[in-house]
């Protein structure tokens, strides 16, 4: 059976209620301990000390940071952490923050909805592309993490640069209704982990000097 490719053809396929990532984890991890099945499948060794933690932060709705020595397969824990995604997810066709076409947080996907209406193209999205990796080293700026003000954009469109639709999104906003996940977090400036925090906690943050909200839902998680 082919997948509804307009919203109006994905009311009809499926309820309209939003499931947060956390809670789509939540109710794979679930299914998965009920069936007895293997969770992080390649992990050796970390069953009686290490997976149990990370289980119990999976059920509560934690973000995780997974402290430890080099070669202790902490990247390859977080890359495992795909499998408790659902396999595809419906999102409003040319979003670049994976817009749930119920719940659109851009303004594409709000202004895409009203121009459009039961019209409005869907895409599909493999869980593999809902985790976002980066390697955080000195030079990282906050434009690379969530985004930066984009002066051609606003040319184009006539917009005035604080304008929602002249900002060029970074790695974080790309990963909304994913998992986005930083190695070797220390690395990384304070200002960009000054940035990382208030969007766990505010769900805002400037970029130069004009404050924008990113209703952001996305599991975050660290090494």
């Amino acid at each position: 059976m082919s997948q509804p490719r307009t919203l109006g053809e994905l009311r009809v396929s499926r309820p309209a209620a939003h499931i947060s990532v956390r809670e789509e984890m939540r109710r794979n991890l679930l299914r998965k301990l009920q069936a007895r099945e293997p969770i992080f499948p390649g992990i050796v060794g970390y069953d009686d000390t290490v997976l149990p933690q990370l289980q119990n932060a999976l059920l509560s709705g934690q973000d995780l940071i997974l402290l430890g020595e080099r070669g202790q397969a902490k990247s390859r824990l977080l890359r495992a952490l795909v499998t408790l995604l659902d396999p595809v997810i419906p999102i409003l066709a040319g979003s670049e923050v994976n817009d749930d076409p119920f719940h659109p947080i851009s303004r594409y996907g709000r202004e895409l909805i009203a121009g459009q209406g039961d019209a409005t193209p869907i895409a599909w999205v493999k869980r593999e592309d809902r985790y976002i990796e980066k390697l955080a080293t000195p030079d990282v700026t906050i434009a690379d993490v969530i985004g930066d003000m984009d002066p051609i954009k606003a040319a184009r469109g006539g917009h005035l640069l604080s304008d929602e639709l002249t900002m060029h999104f970074g790695l974080l906003p790309r990963a909304n209704r994913g998992i986005f996940a930083i190695n070797e977090l220390p690395d990384l400036s304070g200002k960009i982990q000054v940035g990382l925090f208030n969007i766990m906690q505010e769900g805002d943050v400037q970029i130069k000097g004009y404050p924008v909200r990113l209703a952001l839902d996305v599991v975050l998680a660290f090494t």
